[in-house]
């Protein structure tokens, strides 16, 4: 089977696709810096040769985290691969590391920055490698939501629960409101601890976590779930639907996996007879419903590794970590759910050019895009963090 049959990916990228992948630049939507100087093609093998004598020059002063989601070429020069939270824990469990070299997006960088030492610098080889879902979920709109619960009278009976996948300043927000950070690992085990402490979750800023969490590992309805629209006064919610749910859903999502539609699931079991549907928690309920098996990215890899040969597996997750599976796993068919190409546009941002260009920086001496989280917003943010690494 061809790789254009396996995943559905034009090998000719048109200029969309090649925007989606980090190669060219839209000037009304993305801000960021590029690479100074004329670099090669992340092909040319010169290109790699630089990137190797910069690391070696560097040594035990630099530590690459490389996320799930890169590409190739990247996680090829990472000391160390994992999701965001993992990558974040192995950047602070590196004091003797001057520099954390993040490959990944902006909110994995500022969560690392939040739990290294004052004299680790964290450093994002492009600044546009933001993350949708997190852009989502803004302080002000966050600030007004909890001043829309206030009228409804459920603030203090309300607990906020975050997912990693957010801001610094999210974060600082749920800490200061006595709430907690989640990974989609231990979702489950968040929530618990938050209705131990109160009635309500208000849940950021991905709604499909937060349902899928709550309805199909916690029993709540859909009915007890509500979905708050930041774009609508009061959320395009009474006050009496407010009071009445369990759940309050921030409408946030992830780009990637809200493309999978259950017509992804059905196409797929007629295409390939016999398989087995994985998906993320990130991906639509009624996707998650008709899946077979559903788990984090971890949970993703470990159960490709446990798979009996010559078994048949649909991934809905991001492209770049299906390839992966795929070429680790030969004696099994690895098939990515759907047929349109999935790339997270903002994660390929870093590429081998941005990455050598950020390795060859330090070594002359400059820190080049150094991600900074201030005092308060760490200290607040620190304490959402504290208390989910708490959660037994």
């Amino acid at each position: 089977m061809t790789t254009t049959e396996t995943y559905g990916v034009d090998p000719t990228p048109s200029p969309l696709a090649l925007l989606l992948l980090g190669r060219e630049a839209d000037p009304n939507s993305e801000r960021g810096v590029e690479c100074p100087g004329d670099l090669p093609a992340a092909s040319d093998p010169d290109l790699v040769a630089r990137a190797r004598a910069a690391k070696e020059k560097l040594g035990d002063r630099v530590f690459v985290l490389g996320h799930h989601y890169q590409r190739d070429e990247v996680i090829e020069f990472a000391d160390v691969t994992g999701d965001s939270f993992k990558l974040a824990r192995d950047a602070a469990a590196r004091p003797e590391a001057e520099f954390i070299v993040f490959c990944g997006v902006h909110f994995m960088a500022e969560s690392a920055d939040i739990l290294t030492s004052e004299r680790q610098r964290v450093v994002l080889p492009d600044l546009a490698a933001g993350c949708s879902m997190a852009d989502m979920a803004t302080a002000e709109q966050v600030a007004e939501c909890w001043e829309v619960l206030a009228e409804a009278g459920i603030a203090d009976v309300t607990v906020p629960v975050s997912y990693m996948n957010s801001s610094a300043d999210i974060k600082a927000f749920t800490g200061k409101h006595g709430g907690t950070i989640c990974t989609s690992s231990n979702a489950k085990r968040a929530l618990e601890w938050a209705f131990e402490q109160g009635e309500k979750v208000l849940f950021l800023p991905d709604q499909h976590l937060g349902r899928n969490t709550a309805v199909l590992e916690m029993g709540i309805s859909l009915d007890e779930c509500v979905l708050y629209n930041p774009h609508k006064p009061n959320g395009g919610l009474t006050a009496e639907q407010l009071r009445d749910a369990k759940m309050i859903l921030w409408r946030g999502h992830c780009s990637v996996h809200g493309r999978f539609s259950l017509d992804s699931v059905n196409e797929v079991r007629e295409r390939v007879p016999g398989v087995t549907v994985l998906v993320h928690p990130e991906c639509k309920h009624e996707v998650v419903t008709a899946a077979d098996l559903v788990g984090s990215t971890e949970y993703i890899i470990k159960a490709l590794d446990a798979a009996e040969p010559g078994s048949k597996w649909a991934i809905g997750t991001e492209l770049n970590l299906v390839r992966r599976l795929a070429k680790a796993h030969p004696d099994k068919e690895v098939v990515f759910l759907d047929r349109t190409v999935c790339f997270c546009s903002t994660m390929n941002r870093i590429d081998l050019p941005h990455l050598v260009w950020a390795l060859e920086s330090l070594v002359e001496g400059r820190v080049p895009n150094v991600i900074t989280v201030d005092a308060e917003t760490e200290k607040y943010a620190k304490a959402a963090l504290d208390r989910m690494l708490a959660l037994p």
